[in-house]
């Protein structure tokens, strides 16, 4: 197996051996293909975002002639979009190939991954470390990155021995799929996130497939959440039986307080994605609404996102800036200084398959309000929890906590109790457990044979 570019820069005497070892193939139409290929997909990326546009305006108030020319509109996308798919199916068919330049480990360094390579003590790896660019990071193209990651699976299966395989996310889901299939060993998908959590209704049928081939494979599927196990039965078609649901824990933070709480102001925080998941607009909605009874409280939005600039040109058109921060992205000892301040957290997700800032906050002896919506309400009660959509139910949470120091001390001391106990060591627990019985279920098939 070689790397595209590896063949393309040494298109010669590629050739060559391709003569030498008497095999029928033609290394430039290799490369040609490979490019017409990746031209194909940015046509795709380019005529979904246009589709999905046309829905988004769908949506919207339009006279019949405006909707009749969206829905012809439609149509030649999703004309077009089939044509190329077709031939992009077509060019699959004339060639197989891995690219292989890095794993799909993120924001890891040269060194760190020449490391991991080379502890394998893997021949074929050896000859990656030589021959192939290191790119690191998620690349141009994610889809690209975890087939690389997949070839690198490939090869620690062959050299390595071990009892379960744990995939984490979709990224690894076909590495873990082919070690799978190398090894013989159980697999076991962990499913943090689902595409339908990331996009809503509009979902990269890329992804989708990933994840759903995953899923396919997997002899277990573990869901952070209900909510989330729920999504993988419907949307993704898994038997009930193969998914279990294992939730998560929360870090144990025994750092100190790092300010006295401002007494002129009461402080509200957002921390997360500045994303259409995380429900910022609705935050800035419910903080409108507080602010027109109470001028008394700060509204702080931590965090960077694709909807950060759209949500603070909301906060000035509604005129709360005087009342609204923005801090971009906040990390480690940074989170925990804003919460030591705050007078509550707001998680008004729109889908969050588990959720752990909540969990954080109440570490801090801060109290919570989250969305029913969200993975994590369905093992929290010290919390008030709202639908995201409800505004007005969040924009009455906020001014209780804020006006009744009664209810603000309860959630403050039965919710940081609460969260101590959630620990990552149970849902450790749990896994260990499910390692055992998948151990133990594969052993039993072998016995049989």
């Amino acid at each position: 197996m070689l790397d595209i570019k590896f063949v393309r820069d040494n298109i010669e005497e590629v050739q060559k051996n391709i003569e030498k070892r008497s095999v029928k193939a033609d290394a430039q139409l290799v490369v040609d293909l490979y490019k017409r290929k990746n031209e194909l997909q940015l046509e795709i990326d380019e005529l979904r975002k246009a589709r999905n546009d046309n829905a988004a305006k769908m949506k919207q108030k339009l006279t019949d002639d405006e909707r009749a020319k969206l829905v012809e509109e439609g149509k030649t996308l999703k004309a077009k979009i089939a044509e190329i798919e077709e031939e992009s199916k077509k060019i699959d068919q004339k060639v197989s190939y891995i690219q292989i330049n890095s794993t799909i480990l993120p924001y890891i360094g040269q060194q760190d991954y020449y490391k991991i390579v080379d502890s394998t003590k893997d021949q074929k790896q050896t000859t990656i470390k030589q021959q192939f660019d290191f790119k690191g990071g998620y690349g141009e193209n994610l889809l690209e990155e975890v087939e690389r990651y997949a070839f690198i699976a490939a090869s620690i299966a062959k050299q390595n021995s071990f009892n379960v395989i744990h995939a984490h996310d979709w990224l690894c889901y076909k590495a873990g799929v082919i070690a799978k299939q190398i090894s013989n060993k159980p697999l076991i998908v962990h499913v943090h996130a689902t595409e339908y959590d990331r996009s809503g209704e509009y979902i990269n049928q890329d992804v989708y497939r990933v994840e759903k081939y995953g899923m396919d494979n997997a002899d277990k599927i573990v869901a952070v959440s209900d909510f989330t196990r729920n999504i993988i039965i419907t949307k993704y078609h898994q038997s009930p039986d193969k998914v279990i649901t294992i939730h998560n824990g929360v870090e144990q933070n025994n750092s100190k307080k790092y300010f006295v709480k401002a007494k002129n102001k009461k402080i509200v925080s957002f921390i997360g994605r500045i994303t259409f998941q995380k429900g910022p607009d609705y935050f800035i909605e419910a903080a409108e609404k507080v602010l027109r009874k109470d001028k008394n409280f700060l509204f702080i939005m931590a965090g960077k996102g694709d909807m950060l600039n759209k949500m603070v040109a909301l906060v000035a058109k509604k005129r709360i800036s005087k009342n609204f921060l923005f801090t971009g992205f906040l990390k480690g000892d940074e989170v925990n200084q804003l919460l030591s301040q705050s007078d509550m957290f707001i998680m008004p997700s729109v889908s969050e398959p588990f959720g752990i800032a909540p969990l954080e906050a109440m570490q801090n002896a801060v109290p919570t309000i989250i969305s029913k919506q969200s993975g994590v309400s369905e093992v929290l009660r010290n919390t008030i929890k709202v639908d995201f959509w409800d505004t007005d139910a969040i924009a009455n949470a906020i001014y209780a906590i804020g006006n009744y120091p009664t209810l603000s001390n309860k959630l403050s001391k039965e919710g940081k109790a609460e969260a101590i106990n959630t620990t990552w060591a149970k849902a450790a627990e749990k896994l260990v457990e499910l390692y055992n019985q998948m151990q133990c279920l594969r052993q039993r098939s072998c016995d049989l044979l």
